[in-house]
């Protein structure tokens, strides 16, 4: 699974792979028409391009909803972001609720954990987000701690209103853990591409005449429907990515003040 995993974090030798699967596909098919001589009536192509017609529609129908699928967790690590922005935002401004010793340390925490949150992502290397982690944890456990003294010396609305704020931040970067890993499944993924083969070697073996260009028409459609699945599907990988622009503009005001 690790091994699918990472390939499919590779758009475009999602890209290159699939095309040479679903070319060969085409020409085996075109083989096994040309061994069996199966097709020899109009009726058998008339009941085979039925045949063809509906698998390609189901190919179609799936396609479509993988995309869905895939655009649905774009969308979430696009939400993520934000309310991770909007979290960090609003507990900074809290913070000035605090005496000012306590609301500077907190201020310069927070600073430090939003530079953390930007280069997690806009990073491309797939280890070094895991390798962020720990310090990501060590400033979470810092800006809890920064708030536990101030709140047991004055304990009060106003910083039960702070520790509030203090939580919206952690549980952000849960959030948008959990929709980083929200990834299509695998078996969808298999369905997908064993629908995809199959429907290149009936379209092999239903072709009435052998042209190369006619050949790779399918294929090659195919291929960049799965290479741009991929793409939106991979946090990192290829070229559609989730844009930290709320954090970062976050970050350009804070250090403006």
């Amino acid at each position: 699974m690790d091994l699918s995993r990472n390939l499919l974090d590779h758009p475009i030798l999602v890209l290159l792979l699939s095309f040479v699967g679903c070319w060969a596909s085409v020409r085996f098919g075109t083989f096994i028409r040309e061994w069996r001589h199966s097709l020899t009536g109009d009726g058998d192509h008339q009941d085979f391009d039925l045949l063809l017609g509906s698998t390609l529609t189901l190919l179609g129908l799936i396609i479509g909803f993988t995309f869905s699928m895939a655009l649905g967790r774009y969308d979430q690590r696009k939400n993520c972001e934000e309310g991770e922005a909007n979290a960090i935002g609003t507990e900074y401004v809290r913070a000035d609720l605090l005496p000012d010793a306590d609301a500077a340390r907190v201020h310069t925490l927070l600073v430090s954990y939003l530079r953390q949150r930007v280069g997690y992502y806009t990073s491309r290397d797939e280890n070094q987000p895991r390798q962020m982690n720990d310090p990501t944890f060590l400033l979470q456990g810092e800006m809890w701690s920064a708030l536990k003294g101030p709140a047991a010396a004055y304990p009060s609305p106003v910083t039960a209103l702070v520790l509030s704020g203090m939580n919206d931040v952690l549980n952000s970067q849960g959030y948008t853990q959990a929709a980083w890993w929200n990834r299509i499944p695998g078996p969808a993924w298999t369905l997908l591409i064993a629908i995809a083969l199959f429907c290149n070697f009936l379209f092999g073996y239903g072709a009435r005449r052998s042209s190369p260009f006619r050949f790779l028409i399918l294929p090659v459609a195919l291929s960049i429907c799965l290479c741009l699945i991929a793409d939106i599907d991979s946090p990192r990988g290829g070229v559609i990515r989730v844009n930290p622009q709320n954090l970062e503009s976050l970050l350009s005001s804070l250090r403006s003040e």
